[in-house]
């Protein structure tokens, strides 16, 4: 099975919005550093997309430094809530046959939601990484895995085979 961790949006300037952003960032992101670690260790895609409402300041438009990058990751960036949205991310899953979207980020009411929502439009099988998405309002993230599929980082490892 062919994987893609999408990071949506978690990016300095859009972590400054609120007082509590950062650290239920740093909380997503233990999730979503593990998952990445899993994926990129069996040769499976890590995506960061970015919002270009930041782009103006290059400082604000940078990935959060809690998420791990690296070389192999691929970047979008997007205006449109939705990331699939004029962008080339349904391009670039179809040509790497993807099998599986895992959805991650910021924020869950907006942009985690819409992108979610457009890879299923797009006929991708879809999930919420659990514990992997942050919100401006507390108790969003828990609507979104109540009302969407998620999937745990232990789902993942069995879909790998990792061995522990």
């Amino acid at each position: 099975m062919k994987i893609a961790l999408l990071i949506i949006d978690l990016q300095v300037g859009l972590m400054q919005e609120s007082p509590a952003l950062p650290l239920r960032a740093k909380k997503a992101c233990e999730h979503i550093n593990y998952v990445a670690s899993l994926l990129r260790s069996n040769r499976q895609l890590v995506v960061h997309v970015q919002d270009n409402e930041q782009q103006e300041d290059e400082a604000a438009f940078a990935i959060i430094p809690e998420v791990d990058q690296e070389p192999d990751d691929l970047y979008i960036r997007k205006t449109w809530a939705n990331g699939f949205w004029n962008t080339e991310l349904e391009t670039i899953l179809r040509n790497r046959e993807i099998d599986l979207v895992i959805v991650s980020g910021f924020a869950a009411e907006h942009c985690a939601l819409f992108t979610f929502n457009g890879a299923v439009e797009r006929g991708f099988k879809t999930a919420i990484l659990q514990k992997g998405v942050v919100s401006m309002y507390e108790d969003q993230p828990l609507s979104l895995y109540r009302d969407r599929f998620t999937i745990s980082y232990p789902v993942v490892e069995a879909i790998l085979g990792v061995k522990e």
